[in-house]
């Protein structure tokens, strides 16, 4: 009898391996793996157009008490219409953390060949506490907490101030629910999501903090992961802090390039004839915003977010006569000129200063439940001060103290990336957000990965927003064939 049992326990386990539940039986889980998905109309203009489906699937708030508090995670889909080749389902994350997914992959399903986009089920999703699934509400004033410390002890010292501030309302507002808006957790969504669908593996496409996630569910997942491509890539022992940190160089190199191409077109812009006019311009601008905030239409601009309005459009060198009509906007109204900002920058501004139409508080809760900061401000002080010289403008915004100084410790250590799961890397040498050597320290952490080197370009999330077809061609085939380049590979702008 023992050995019919034995022989009867086996199958089972063989059987949940086949339908990834075996390990949720183990955790308590399976009733969350084995749910039933209900698809119904999104009630979104562009996504039921499109005829995509949409779905809420039941995650545990907390995979260490399952039995607890559920959430909702919103899912969508564009289902696979080459049936005979279906590979199975591609899911996705646009970045952030804080970027809303459910319309996202009917902005990249573009870039992919018919042969790719017809055979996988395109999984787009807003991940938890974001969009759709149980949304993080802090009741923020101001729309984020990465932005600039100003140029002065004082206007620190008034940093601090607000980012502790920021953290103690997410507290009052939230609870303890905002402790398990985590990567990992959203990781763990992810598996649940692919369990539910029935499926062995998915597959995976993500850009910038979504490489993060993508990332950590490898390594939570390893035999749960079928072709995953990062866009734009963080190095996961760097994460946030230190990549926030890294990337302000390589923005100050791109306020020179983009200084010097401004001051080629003076006749245009006249915001000076040399690149260092241009630079000294801005310089000023951020100096005069500290004095007393630049009145522009029904904003005042201080020096806290004028160099995030720089930031905002640095990462894509095309965005270069954008910016440069930006700048010619709040210089003039520096001058007390009455100045109506243009609709992208009117948006910015209400959303960057006011928090609408709604604050990225959720943006908070992933980067400081995720993995702990220093708390000491002394210490952001001293880094912010040491930057000023070759960083004067993006320096005191990287080095910045944020709310997670003030934030309750993680509930989980920092997930740390070490595995043999294949992958295809892409990062461009000029990125400004995430780093080039961010991509190569990831791919050193995935050996069995592919590095897709754009070279000499600034650009930041590559497939899909900038038309080259070395990269689409590797990421097409890998896709469709499963074929990752046989060495890591070198693409230049077309």
């Amino acid at each position: 009898m023992r050995r019919v049992i034995s022989v009867l326990t086996t199958l089972a386990v063989a059987a949940g391996l086949l339908t990834g539940t075996a390990v949720a039986d183990a955790d308590g889980l399976a009733r969350f793996y084995q749910q039933d998905v209900e698809w119904a109309a999104c009630g979104d203009a562009a996504l039921d157009q499109a005829g995509a489906q949409c779905a809420g699937i039941t995650v545990p708030l907390d995979y260490a008490m399952p039995q607890g508090r559920t959430i909702q995670v919103a899912i969508s889909r564009l289902k696979a219409t080459d049936t005979g080749n279906r590979r199975g389902i591609m899911l996705s994350n646009p970045g952030g953390p804080g970027g809303a997914g459910l319309q996202f992959m009917l902005h990249i399903k573009g870039a992919m060949t018919a042969e790719v986009s017809s055979r996988y089920d395109l999984i787009g999703m807003d991940p938890r506490g974001i969009g759709r699934s149980a949304p993080i509400d802090c009741a923020w004033p101001i729309g984020h907490m990465l932005w600039s410390a100003g140029p002065d002890r004082a206007s620190f010292d008034e940093a601090v101030r607000t980012q502790a501030d920021l953290a103690q309302r997410c507290a009052r507002q939230e609870g303890d629910r905002i402790a398990h808006i985590t990567t990992r957790n959203t990781a763990r969504d992810l598996d649940v999501i692919r369990g539910a669908l029935g499926e062995a593996k998915m597959s995976y496409l993500g850009y910038s903090y979504g490489t993060y996630l993508g990332a950590v569910f490898t390594q939570l997942f390893p035999h749960r992961s079928d072709r995953i491509v990062l866009d734009s890539a963080i190095d996961p022992t760097a994460y946030m802090i230190g990549s926030i940190r890294n990337s302000a160089p390589l923005n100050e190199a791109a306020l020179e390039e983009w200084a010097s191409w401004t001051a080629a077109r003076d006749h245009e812009y006249h915001l000076g004839a040399t690149g260092a006019q241009v630079r000294a311009l801005v310089e000023g601008l951020i100096r005069q915003a500290a004095r007393s905030p630049i009145r522009i239409g029904d904003h005042l601009l201080d020096e806290r977010f004028l160099p995030m309005t720089l930031f905002t459009l640095l990462f894509d060198a095309r965005y270069n006569a954008h910016l440069s009509q930006r700048v010619r906007q709040i210089a003039d109204a520096a001058t007390g000129k009455p100045v109506q900002p243009s609709k992208d920058l009117d948006d910015e501004l209400r959303f960057m200063l006011r928090g609408q139409p709604q604050d990225l508080s959720s943006q908070a809760a992933v980067i400081c439940g995720d993995a702990a900061v220093p708390r000491d401000p002394e210490w952001y002080w001293r880094n912010i001060q040491r930057s000023r010289a070759d960083q004067p403008v993006f320096g005191p915004y990287a080095n910045n103290i944020t709310a997670c100084a003030f934030w309750p410790s993680p509930r989980e250590p920092r997930t740390t990336v070490r595995n043999n799961v294949p992958a295809l890397i892409l990062q461009a040498t000029r990125d400004t957000r995430t780093v080039y050597q961010e991509g190569v320290n990831l791919h050193r952490a995935m050996p069995a990965s592919r590095l897709v080197t754009l070279q000499d370009v600034r650009m930041h999330g590559i497939f899909g927003r900038l038309p080259n077809a070395c990269v689409q061609n590797a990421v097409n085939t890998y896709f469709r064939d499963g074929a990752l380049p046989g060495t890591d590979l070198t693409c230049h702008a077309d």
